[in-house]
């Protein structure tokens, strides 16, 4: 009998996967993270599964793919023997467990160096809520491939590390346990974005959030609100209102101005506002105001705090509500020194690497390689820092390859789209040190021109590099025809690091032929905490000290400075550096090291800023 019973239970399992719906495509619907959700953190059980095994069958073909995946191998069925006599070549259940969010590589030792496939299963009860008539997995991120399997069934999958995706689970749902399981592959691959060859830690997994999120059927799914002018003080944008047909009602209301309106969407379910807010107080770094902004739509209503301001360039000088800014930055890797280190994941993790950036007296932080964790970006709102938020377009991507475009285009996207209400972020970058060759000039001005479709808003740039001039090795010259498409000139240059020592500084002069704000994104050199001697003594906290000191008169010398951003805060691990006893796997640029101490650097850049504020405010 218990055989028998065996033999229907899987014949209905089968039938149900060889006829059950495609799988969905990954959506990014940025105001599900404003609905109410049911967080599953904690613990999941993993697999770690190099051989794909419970991917891929002997002949290499998709499991997910077949019409009768075999239930002792084909991990997301999440099976359990009926008895003793069957087959299950796996056990989530006996499997160890991983923290999500967070990356294995740094919560277990044998997935320190691990890129391959890693499965996670989660198993969580669900009843469904009063007036929730749809539910959505929502991801973070998860680095780099994730397919997704509600009980027994794919819901899809997504590529790229760093940016959200969603899938609606309604009708996969079911009341009580469930079983959620997970596919995360980090293999780096040539056609990738980024591709093989980064300077930074290929953290694996579930890194960000994973959350069960309830809506009602027709929902608010996506705003956009911005300042048109700080001299009209007009307001105006659009709401998207999933399932919503021609005519329907939608509120929106600023508090604390005086300003609500009521709209209606057109046949697509959207619909466009703009009104005058006369009282408006405008965000900026010495005063990060933000407005309770809300939006309702029948039994609908979402809430966010919003700041206002304007952003804009004037020859060579950048504008921040119609006045010159000088940007006082530093470059910010998603990694955290303490705690064992690792893959920002949590709020409290992302905010003391801001709340250093503060006591450096910076206001403006770039954050590099890739979009950071959108709770960064929501504390940088609310502590009054501007923002460079970059897409992982690195050194060597395939430029000829539609696909590898298409992946850079998507996550674009889905930065712009996640964060277009951020009044910190001033600037989206397409690029870090990319070669000036005919085919990613092609790539990136094509992407430059997506930029401009979703956000005309706020200023493009790239991290571009500097040469020197052609028999004046003193002359460092910045020509890029990227520059012509993009707002801001950006390069990164290592002078008295990668190009000499630095008494070479004081010897350099600059040419950069264009009629735009320049902006340095890069400087510094490695210094291991704890490590001195004299300043000419490569490594050591004064050979960096020094470094700075005579970066800031060199810099100063280049007509139009904006602003800069020196590379890095803190010390990240790396790959690529391999020195012991210096190095040890960590690229030591950091202002602040990899256990939370500050260096000497530290220091002088915080002072440099400080006079650089005192001058700007005894201008005015």
């Amino acid at each position: 009998m218990v055989k028998s019973n065996l033999l229907i239970s899987t014949l209905f399992s089968l039938a149900l996967i060889r006829f059950a719906a495609p799988a969905a495509t990954a959506e990014n619907i940025p105001d599900l993270f404003l609905h109410p959700s049911q967080l599953l953190s904690g613990e999941w059980q993993s697999i770690i599964d190099p051989y794909e095994s419970g991917f891929y069958d002997y002949r290499w073909q998709q499991r997910d793919q077949s019409g009768s995946p075999s239930r002792s191998e084909t991990f997301y069925l999440d099976a359990k023997a009926a008895d003793a006599s069957e087959r299950i070549e796996y056990d989530f259940n006996k499997s160890p467990s991983l923290k999500v969010p967070g990356d294995w590589n740094t919560q277990k030792p044998e997935l320190f160096y691990y890129e391959g496939s890693l499965w996670y299963r989660c198993k969580f009860d669900f009843a469904a809520k009063p007036g929730a008539a749809r539910q959505f997995l929502r991801f973070g991120a998860a680095n780099y491939r994730a397919d997704v399997y509600l009980n027994g069934r794919k819901l899809g999958m997504h590529l790229g590390g760093f940016t959200p995706f969603s899938f609606e689970a309604t009708q996969q749902l079911k009341p009580g346990p469930n079983s959620l399981v997970v596919r995360v592959d980090n293999k780096r691959s040539k056609e990738a974005v980024p591709t093989l060859n980064t300077d930074w830690w290929n953290y694996g997994g579930l890194t960000r959030d994973v959350a069960l999120v309830s809506t009602p059927e027709k929902f608010i799914s996506d705003h956009r609100i911005r300042l048109e002018s700080e001299a009209t003080r007009v307001i105006s944008g659009f709401v998207e209102i999933a399932g919503a047909k021609d005519g329907e009602s939608v509120e929106i209301e600023v508090a604390g101005v005086g300003s609500k309106q009521v709209v209606k969407t057109n046949a697509s379910g959207k619909a466009d506002f703009s009104f005058a807010a006369p009282t408006l107080e405008l965000w900026s770094p010495d005063s990060p105001k933000l407005y309770d902004v809300s939006i309702r739509h029948g039994g609908d209503e979402i809430h966010e705090p919003i700041g206002f301001r304007t952003i804009r360039t004037r020859g060579r000088e950048i504008l921040l509500n119609g006045k010159p800014i000088f940007l006082r930055g530093i470059c910010i890797h998603e990694e955290f020194p303490l705690a064992g280190g690792g893959r920002v994941n949590s709020p409290e993790k992302g905010k003391q690497l801001l709340d250093w950036a503060k006591e450096l007296n910076c206001n403006f932080v770039r954050l590099a390689h890739y979009p950071h964790n959108e709770a960064m970006t929501r504390q940088a709102d609310q502590l009054g820092l501007l923002v460079w938020s970059e897409v992982p377009v690195y050194w060597a991507i395939d430029w000829e390859n539609p696909a590898t475009y298409q992946n850079a285009e998507n996550q674009l996207s889905d930065m712009i789209r996640r964060d277009a209400n951020r009044a910190s972020i001033i600037i989206w970058s397409l690029a870090n040190e990319t070669p000036v060759i005919e085919a990613r000039t092609r790539f990136l001005t094509k992407l430059a021109s997506k930029a401009r479709e979703l956000d005309g808003s706020r200023l493009l740039s790239a991290a571009m590099e500097k040469h020197a001039k052609k028999g004046s090795p003193n002359v460092s010259v910045v020509q890029d025809p990227l520059s012509e498409v993009l707002d801001i000139v950006s390069f990164n240059q290592y002078t008295g690091w990668y190009d000499g020592l630095p008494d070479k500084c004081a010897k350099v002069n600059w040419e950069i032929p264009y009629d735009k704000p320049v902006f340095v994104s890069e400087f510094g050199g490695d210094a291991r905490q704890g490590l001195h001697g004299d300043k000419k003594d490569r490594w050591t906290e004064e050979f960096q000290e020094d470094l700075y000191q005579q970066t800031f008169p060199m810099l100063e010398k280049i007509q139009g400075l904006a602003g800069l951003s020196p590379w890095i805060l803190v010390d990240f691990r790396s790959p690529k550096r391999l020195l012991p006893g210096v190095q040890d796997g960590f690229n030591r640029k950091g202002l602040i090291s990899s256990d939370g101490v500050r260096k000497k650097a530290f220091f002088t850049l915080q002072d440099y800023y400080r006079r650089r504020t005192t001058s700007a405010a005894a201008e005015h």
